[in-house]
């Protein structure tokens, strides 16, 4: 049928898309090759995620007017270009360019193009949306297994190691792929023909409601969790690696430094796994549990992961939490369309959702540059800080989502 193909194509966007998640594999890297600090590289992520979530919002005001197909493949494009700036900037050691590259750049892309085919595949499915839409950004959350896995170690190894190359032969395969993905993406008959006329003062009131703002907070707070690891799960696996290291080794300090990459890269395509399956299990769960209720869930089981994570030394245990935790991270992202289309109907949900994203844009800054500020100044303690205000963050999350009325009886929430 016509509308699981529409779901398939906005699962293949999303994987393309959801490479950026493989930012911490590229981390340690730069850091090294260039002198840059940790808080320094960061920033070019936390910049790519907060114009994604402003971004975002902006298409989903304008998705009714220019149609998926339009803002898909324009934000394709500009993610792509933003790899390729990022070439250049990393040739030349310009940081400034890395920003306006990777950062603004891409992060525009991935706005215009992540909003898009989720809105669009929920517009297909009266029934079962749980399941496709947490199919579509399931495919978000498989992106970094692509990229630290397949992708940029072919491309590392193709040129000797070479990050510019690297950043340029990925923006080309995206350049090429994601507006050809794109092209495929439409809306039912239907909605074309009924274009909803949604007022700015109406979506502006919504905004501004209690239940919508205690929504966004939610999300931020789960959001920023996920985005500690997201960030630097490769660069904390391997400060454990290094204190299990044996102080007499016959290995050079090259041959460590492949053992920690290799060691990092793993972590991020395992947990990206459990990231992209978050994303299709809660929201396939919530169909029969009810939104809000998943959603505590989530948040309460996060709690006492990073509770545990205070006393874990043993590097798979920690492998095994991160996995949880970004089980859980995925989770948010399956459950809030779902949430808003249920709360606020069909025809807000694409302005609502990209409203929503904004938490993406606040929650892609707070998460990395915590860790990165840790880790350059506080570099013994930084997990244990990290890992104690993200648990009382999301302890915090969990305490509000019971002052949220959900208007949608059980079992849709």
């Amino acid at each position: 049928m016509k509308k699981w193909f529409i779901a398939f194509i906005g699962l293949l966007v999303h994987l393309l898309l959801g490479t950026v998640y493989a930012w911490s594999y590229f981390q340690t890297p730069i850091v090294t090759s260039t002198n840059w600090s940790n808080v320094q590289v960061a920033w070019a992520f936390s910049i790519s995620i907060f114009m994604l979530g402003i971004s975002a919002a902006w298409a989903g005001l304008k998705l009714s007017k220019y149609g998926p197909r339009k803002l898909a493949m324009l934000g394709g494009v500009l993610y792509a270009s933003g790899y390729l700036l990022s070439s250049l900037a990393l040739s030349i050691k310009s940081i400034g360019l890395l920003y306006i590259g990777f950062g603004i750049l891409g992060g525009i892309g991935l706005g215009l193009a992540y909003v898009t085919p989720v809105a669009t595949v929920a517009k297909w499915f009266s029934k079962h949306q749980g399941l496709a839409t947490g199919m579509v950004v399931m495919g978000f959350g498989f992106g970094a297994l692509v990229m630290s896995k397949v992708l940029a170690p072919l491309l590392m190894f193709a040129h000797h190691n070479s990050l510019e190359k690297t950043f340029l032969f990925i923006g080309i395969i995206f350049l090429i792929l994601l507006p050809v993905f794109s092209w495929f993406l439409e809306d039912p008959s239907s909605t074309r023909e009924n274009i909803p006329n949604i007022k700015k003062t109406q979506v502006l009131e919504i905004i501004l409601s209690r239940p919508f703002m205690i929504l966004w907070a939610m999300f931020l707070i789960n959001i920023t969790a996920g985005m500690v690891f997201i960030g630097f799960q490769s660069a904390l696996l391997q400060d454990l690696l290094k204190v299990g290291l044996p102080k007499e080794t016959n290995l050079n300090a090259e041959d460590i430094q492949l053992y920690l990459m290799t060691s990092g890269a793993t972590l991020i395509a395992v947990s990206s796994v459990f990231n992209g399956i978050g994303r299709f299990f809660w929201a396939t769960l919530s169909d029969k549990l009810g939104r809000i209720t998943t959603f505590r869930i989530l948040l309460l089981l996060q709690v006492f992961v990073f509770a545990s994570l205070l006393y874990v030394t043993n590097p798979l245990l920690f492998s095994i939490l991160i996995c949880v935790i970004l089980l859980c991270y995925g989770g948010g992202f399956g459950l809030i369309p779902t949430v808003i289309k249920d709360q606020y109907g069909e025809e807000l949900m694409p302005v609502l959702y990209g409203s929503i994203l904004t938490a993406w844009s606040l929650g892609g800054i707070l998460g990395p540059q915590l860790v990165a500020y840790m880790k350059d100044n506080y570099s013994e303690q930084a997990g244990l800080i990290v890992y104690s205000v993200s648990g009382s963050l999301l302890l915090i999350g969990w305490m509000l989502s019971f002052f949220f009325k959900y208007k949608i009886s059980q079992p849709n929430g």
